[in-house]
């Protein structure tokens, strides 16, 4: 079964979403946990590329629709997640899922209702 353009946009918000949603359930538990459980980074990191993926798919898909810099931010950000993981600084990586990913959160809620 082949997606309409619509249909497959549809999609990747509503994953997009769900991945915001996972973030926040875990940065809910906190700075503290975030620095003392190693698998809050990682996870982090595992959201951090599939947000920047499903961005960059969006984008590429419309991009017209798509053109607000928090877009292009996040996949350009998933791109350093993947590409330097050995160079991540977990502060950045605290602030983009606590500050940034709520605002992309908001973006993807505004599609949405388009």
């Amino acid at each position: 079964m082949t997606l309409l353009p619509a249909d497959r946009t549809a999609r990747w918000l509503d994953d997009l979403d769900s991945a915001l949603e996972a973030a926040a359930t875990l940065a809910a538990r906190g700075e503290t946990a975030f620095q003392s459980d190693a698998a809050l980074p990682l996870a982090f990191e595992a959201l951090s590329n599939r947000v920047g993926d499903l961005c960059k798919r969006l984008v590429a898909a419309d991009p017209v629709r798509f053109t607000e810099p928090i877009w292009s931010q996040a996949a350009r950000n998933r791109d350093f997640v993947v590409h330097h993981y050995d160079r991540l600084d977990s502060a950045a990586l605290w602030v983009t899922v606590t500050r940034s990913f709520p605002e992309l959160r908001e973006a993807v809620q505004t599609q949405r209702r388009t």
